[in-house]
């Protein structure tokens, strides 16, 4: 096609008709296949009168050169980039210029700064140019080359911010400013320590130019505001020096109420940031109270007139993220998480108490805000010192006279029901009748308020446990009345959800009231309108909890039709959350009732492992060229070339993932993988040999994704290959055939080195704690089993010691940059937890010769964590009960291995076991460990025994007697 031609058939892409862009479509398809479209291409670019249809061809260009680069023969390419310099400096159209600089970011991919020198050679003059309009140009031209490709550039980036220097000054000129901020927030990540003076000097012209591009255009300025996420996330050290001022200058974007959401919601989140990294840095320079005072009026401030705050709205639950009033709640919540209590309760209380006793409503709401995000982070210094005042303060308000005032102390109270247990429980009988009355007296229409209503109920529920009897008649009443009686299926779900949190406290308790519940149930379960879809899902749910709390006699009748509701489910409607409610069912049904299961395995497992496979959910984000990607699916032969090719579902056109503004995954669909992960797990181990036929296509799916990108899946897919070994050494034991042996072995000796190589090398702490839970599951289960392979009790053992001495991956990230002592040192104690208890588990499992070599190793390690005399002197536990099996266990094992330390600490020991002895929440294996080391004290250290038991009361000396003569 000839270029006259070629620019007629581009501008007819702009005309209105669909008929006639159907054909020039048509006819540029054609088109892209001859080779000459290269010089064609470039003609229309350089020579149509019509910017339109010049941005049109550099567009197509830039496509071609992006997937066809291979094809383009050398002449073209260097006549192609030669034509786009020219055509850069001849520009005149912004929106063409921005095409030709993207244009110039994809050649700059296959060929490298240095390989084209007249790219150095005209950013280098036109960045320094006299004329403000070449500046502009340069430095377009520079944001989009750095910033699609930045690591080339290393060599000249100490040059870049020389530049940058001096552009930053250049304050009459904001659209230069804009660029200059996005190369270097692109640079940020990849700037080494010979730039970081360099980027340090920059931060005050950096402030000073983004106050100037406010002035100029906002919506440049809130997306230059991301410099600062960037720095402080790649390398805070830069910004330190500066935060006094970096703070002061986004106190003073968020405080103006003339600037639009987006950009005070920057400047918060920025705050919010750095409080979070540099806590210790904010206090040093006295920033707490500034900030505070910034804050508070924000997140106490009335919405406009006639107007709510979206989430006081009725149909608006979610409220809005681009608030800033939402986002100066978030930065008190970063607060409390980050800095110590003391020092910021001495400041924060003041304007907290002038809030809850201000007239105005919405400063009440503020305060109750705050206290409300206090309870996560706080936890601690709020149950020890203030929780009976601060609830008294939220009780109060629950009765306030203004409905946002009501509606913040729900969530106040949900929040500390979820975050302050077990304290906040002990006050039920003050909390349960205003949380009762509550959810009788509000009017069903206000949804919203109700939703808040639920928050706090189910979340005070759930720890409530037995304790929960007196109450059940009255809320289970109102509970079914809402499911039979209420005509709005959000409240119908509101209902079903609470009662799955009191099933989880009344487990037996609910079972005269499960007949008319089940009925409910299994009418939203088989109503197919799109309308029932949530509900639908929260009934599955609820359905989940209920089998697993009121007893296999009760649900197991029940079963089998469970299981024929989740598959008509699963058949008859397409959504990521129906599915994986519907997969927590099928395990909890198989935990119940396996042989109900065991005839419906092979459609359970298709759909489940069709979720494992899929794709679905993730999206790729085009940017402006996506009206032209239909004319570049001519590539069905490109198999072999660079880069790999996804499908973009929309289109139906395949794009170039180096080349998409980004990619995102729906939540929906990663909680779908990681709850098919965790169901098949337990459906494998539940189902035992029914399972067999299916277990290795089921591994191999689950082993795909061990090293997934989002850390939830991973986690759960390090659970499910633990579960599947369990589930093999279960069937191998039960029929002890060569095959079910061989087949054991085969599975552990890809777990146990994937398990090892992963908690080496995993960045998440969530992730190896869970891997560290799977592996002495697996060790537990299969004993010697499953450290039969050649050196792989010695790479469980170094693993083991890697974690006691810090020296994992994910105990090194961002030990260096973030100053948040007191929860790194949290996290790396609950790592080490884990990684201690498998020193037991491998003790168990193996004679003593075989591991005391190892155990030599260890034990200095353990000796140096555990804080003995004082771990004795916490005993015995007044909560966390089920903490004792881990404990006494250890004290068997440190006994079995120094006695003597053990018993030279013999009083407190016997002391706390005679307090353990025959409680009713103690479960069995416990007590029998218990009793195994008592009786073994009693044997070999007779006389320190008898002086022990001795020292108690006349009750617990006579029990502990008893139990140790028993036989």
């Amino acid at each position: 096609m000839l270029s006259e031609e070629l620019e007629r058939v581009l501008a007819r892409l702009t005309e209105p008709d669909n008929a006639v862009i159907q054909q020039a479509t048509a006819e540029l398809k054609q088109a892209f296949k001859d080779p000459a479209i290269i010089p064609a291409l470039c003609a229309v670019m350089t020579g149509s009168q019509k910017p339109q249809v010049r941005q049109s061809a550099a567009v197509m260009l830039r496509m071609r050169v992006r997937k066809h680069w291979k094809k383009i023969s050398p002449d073209h390419r260097e006549s192609l980039k030669v034509v786009v310099l020219q055509a850069l400096q001849n520009e005149t159209e912004h929106t063409v210029r921005h095409s030709l600089s993207q244009l110039s970011a994809v050649l700059v991919k296959h060929e490298t700064p240095d390989r084209w020198p007249a790219l150095l050679a005209l950013l280098n003059q036109s960045t320094k140019s006299n004329n403000p309009q070449d500046r502009q140009v340069g430095l377009l031209l520079l944001s989009k080359v750095v910033g699609s490709n930045p690591e080339p550039f290393k060599p000249h980036y100490k040059q870049l911010l020389q530049l940058f220097g001096t552009v930053l000054q250049d304050l009459n000129n904001p659209t230069a400013l804009y660029y200059c901020i996005l190369t270097l927030t692109a640079i940020a990540a990849y700037t080494g320590t010979e730039e970081m003076n360099l980027m340090r000097s920059l931060i005050p012209k950096l402030l000073m130019a983004l106050k100037h591009l406010i002035q100029a255009d906002q919506d440049q300025a809130s997306e230059a505001m991301e410099v600062f996420d960037e720095l402080m996330e790649s390398e805070v050290s830069i910004v330190v020096p500066h935060i006094a001022e970096i703070v002061r200058f986004c106190l003073e974007i968020s405080a103006d109420i003339s600037l639009s959401d987006s950009l005070r919601v920057k400047a918060l989140s920025c705050i919010a940031v750095l409080i979070r990294l540099k806590s210790k840095a904010v206090l040093k320079h006295k920033l707490l109270q500034p900030i505070l005072q910034v804050v508070f009026p924000i997140l106490s401030a009335a919405p406009p007139p006639g107007e709510e705050d979206p989430e006081d709205e009725e149909n608006d639950t979610e409220g809005d993220s681009e608030n800033p009033k939402h986002f100066a709640v978030q930065v008190i919540d970063t607060m409390a998480l980050h800095m110590p209590p003391e020092k910021l309760f001495n400041q924060l209380l003041p304007f907290t108490q002038a809030c809850l006793s201000s007239e105005n409503p919405y400063e009440r709401k503020g305060g109750l805000m705050c206290v409300a995000v206090l309870a996560e982070g706080c936890a601690d210094h709020i149950r020890t010192k203030m929780l009976s005042s601060m609830l008294q303060t939220v009780c109060r308000s629950l009765s306030d006279n203004n409905h946002v005032v009501r509606s913040a102390a729900l969530f106040a109270l949900g929040q500390f029901s979820e975050h302050l247990q077990p304290d906040v429980s002990k006050f039920h009988a003050e909390l349960m009748p205003l949380l009762h009355g509550y959810l009788s007296a509000v009017n069903q229409t206000k949804i919203g308020h109700m939703t808040k209503a639920f928050y706090a109920l189910e979340n005070f529920l759930e720890n409530l446990g037995p304790e929960i009897e007196p109450y059940l008649p009255t809320l289970m009443e109102t509970m079914l009345s809402a499911l039979n009686n209420a005509e709005n299926l959000k409240l119908k779900e509101l209902a079903v959800s609470a009662i799955g949190a009191i099933a989880n406290a009344a487990k037996e308790m609910l079972v005269p009231y499960f007949p008319p519940i089940i009925e409910s149930l299994k009418g939203f379960l088989t109503d197919t309108r799109e309308e029932m879809r949530t509900l639908q899902t929260q009934a599955l749910d609820t359905l989940s909890v209920l089998a697993r709390t009121v007893g296999k006699e009760v649900f197991s009748p029940l079963a089998a039709e469970c299981v024929q509701l989740g598959l008509n489910l699963t058949d008859a409607v397409d959504d990521p959350d129906l599915r994986r409610c519907t997969y927590s069912l099928f395990s909890a049904v198989s935990d119940v009732s396996p042989d109900c299961l065991a005839p419906h395995l092979t459609p359970i497992t298709t759909v489940m492992l069709l979720s494992l496979r899929s794709t679905e959910g993730v999206t790729a984000h085009l940017d402006e060229d996506k009206q032209f990607v239909l004319l570049d699916d001519d590539d069905a032969d490109d198999e072999g070339e660079e880069g790999d090719v996804d499908l973009d579902e929309e289109s139906e056109t395949e794009v170039d993932d180096r080349d998409v503004a980004g990619f995102s995954v729906e939540n929906a669909y990663i909680d779908e993988k990681e709850d098919a992960c965790d169901a098949l797990g337990e459906i494998a181990f539940n189902t035992g040999v029914a399972f067999q036929p299916f277990l290795e296509s089921s591994f191999q799916q689950v082993y795909e994704l061990h090293d997934f990108p989002h850390e939830d899946v991973r986690r759960a897919a390090f659970g499910a290959m633990g579960q599947f070994c369990r589930a093999q050494h279960k069937v191998w034991k039960e029929n002890p055939t060569e095959a079910n042996h061989q087949a054991l072995h085969k599975l552990l000796q890809v777990v146990l080195p994937c398990f090892l190589e992963a908690v080496r090398q995993d960045r998440e702490r969530q992730v190896v704690m869970a891997i560290l839970e799977s592996m002495n599951a697996v060790i537990k289960s299969c004993q010697a089993e499953a450290l039969q392979a050649p050196g792989i009790l010695a790479e469980i053992s170094n693993t083991i010691k890697d974690v006691l001495k810090k020296k994992t991956v994910c105990q090194d990230v961002g030990g260096d940059e973030a100053d948040d002592d007191e929860q790194q040192a949290e996290y790396d104690a609950m790592l080490q937890e884990f990684a201690g208890e498998g020193i037991p588990v491998l003790a168990s499992a193996l004679p003593a010769e075989t591991f005391y070599p190892y155990l030599n190793d260890l034990l200095p390690l353990i000796m140096s964590k555990a804080v003995f005399p004082a771990l004795v002197a916490c005993l015995p536990l007044k909560e966390d009960m089920e903490e004792n099996k881990t404990i006494y266990s250890c004290l068997s094992f440190l006994y079995s291995h120094n006695p003597v330390l053990v018993v030279s600490h013999l009083k407190p020991i016997i002391s706390a076991a005679a307090h353990l002895l025959g409680m009713k929440d103690v479960d069995n294996e416990t007590q029998n460990t218990l009793l195994m080391l008592l009786r073994g004290l009693a044997q070999r250290h007779t006389k320190e025994f008898e002086n022990a038991v001795m020292s108690l009361p006349d009750e617990q000396r006579n029990k502990m007697t008893m139990a140790v003569t028993q036989s």
